[in-house]
């Protein structure tokens, strides 16, 4: 593993947005059971989970500890995961349009949920993103989908159905007009402490987009669980901020603000803080720069050490999966004058997609080597489950 230590910048100030206007490179572009037996018992929150600052315990950076549990094995080009109210998962494969069950002590097999049949894998497309609303008590309980189909990309959302174990009803289509493409197509969806629906969406190609505030590409949404925008949002549409390239990983600190992953082009990956209304620079500008106008990066990365996808939050910590880069990051986040980043299990289980930190504070993550770009290996894709504590 390798460790530094980087000055967190302080956010510009966004001064003014402006209005100005990527053929990816080979280490960045992507590519083309038995249910439970009853109702989950009542959860009095699911999304987001309980964090330690929360539940009155202990604060400070945190790290994987001894060897990850191997909690499941022959995912196809597994995307995105979400947690249970029962402790199992939801797992989102991109390639074949399904949502597995997947039990977290491995007592059942793997269990397809749904398929979505209008999913069009391509590239970087596909089913994406999930993330889930609410809980059993609730009157509704919303699974969301963010996947390509024939001519966009857009945004589902399926009622949970509890009668003899998870499943979903018909789904209702909350967003679409997404542009797609084979390069730059985001998809990572996440439920915000203030309840609304949060959505990373890639600039499909057409890096003008990015700098559009009227298009919903190359930005980070932010909506009512309807689809609908949000009163307050800065431009009085679903656009919260622009000027992203290819974002794919979204998570929550302790103190609920935003943070972003994303994948740069030819030389600086990035990780940002999300503000209201910030523009991130794309494709004016990749990585940190002296313009005031645009929002530094937080950190930045070689492309070949990164390329990064899911993003999860734990006691101080951010845990940032790497693709290109096969390592998960841990990023300490504390509100001093430094940010300290450490490259974990380098070359280790290969290409990683997605990290989730689960209601218990242990961490997921979801090896991507059956996409198309990585080397699989022996039961790959896996879910593993790292141990999280003190570092």
């Amino acid at each position: 593993m390798t460790k530094r230590t980087a000055p967190l910048l302080a956010l510009a100030a966004v001064a003014a947005l402006t209005l100005a206007g990527c053929a990816p490179t080979p280490e960045q572009a992507e590519p083309s059971a038995s249910a439970s037996a009853s109702p989950p018992p009542a959860s009095t929150t699911q999304a987001p989970p309980t964090t330690p600052e929360a539940a009155g315990e202990e604060a400070g950076p945190v790290a994987p500890v001894g060897d990850p549990r191997v909690v499941t094995t022959g995912l196809q080009a597994p995307w995105s995961v979400v947690e249970l109210e029962t402790g199992d998962f939801l797992v989102s494969e991109r390639d074949t349009g399904q949502i597995v069950e997947v039990s977290a002590d491995g007592s059942n097999p793997n269990r397809v949920v749904t398929t979505i049949a209008d999913v069009e894998p391509g590239g970087e497309g596909g089913l994406l993103g999930l993330a889930l609303a609410g809980t059993s008590d609730d009157e509704a309980q919303w699974l969301y989908a963010f996947y390509t189909a024939a001519s966009d990309n857009r945004i589902v959302r399926f009622p949970l159905t509890w009668e003899g174990g998870v499943g979903v009803g018909s789904p209702e289509v909350v967003v679409d007009g997404i542009a797609k493409a084979g390069n730059h197509n985001g998809g990572r969806l996440a439920i915000g402490p203030d309840g609304y629906l949060y959505a990373a969406t890639g600039d499909a190609s057409q890096t003008e987009l990015a700098q559009d505030q009227n298009s919903l590409n190359g930005k980070i949404l932010r909506m009512e669980l309807d689809g609908s925008p949000v009163a307050d949002n800065p431009f009085g549409n679903r656009v919260y901020s622009m000027g992203h390239r290819n974002p794919q990983g979204l998570a929550f600190d302790g103190s609920g603000a935003l943070w972003a992953s994303e994948f740069g082009q030819n030389t600086w990956d990035e990780l940002n803080r999300i503000t209201a209304g910030g523009n991130y620079g794309w494709p004016v500008v990749e990585g940190q720069s002296d313009d005031a106008t645009f929002v530094n990066p937080v950190l930045q990365w070689s492309t070949n050490e990164a390329s990064p996808s899911g993003l999860a939050y734990s006691r101080d910590t951010l845990f940032m999966a790497g693709l290109g880069g096969e390592r998960l990051w841990k990023i300490a986040i504390p509100e001093a004058s430094e940010a300290s980043d450490e490259a974990l299990y380098v070359d280790e289980f290969g290409r990683l997609r997605d990290a989730v930190v689960t209601s218990s504070g242990s961490l997921l993550v979801l090896t991507n080597n059956t996409d198309g770009r990585g080397s699989p290996r022996d039961g790959d894709d896996t879910l593993l489950e790292f141990t999280l504590d003190a570092s």
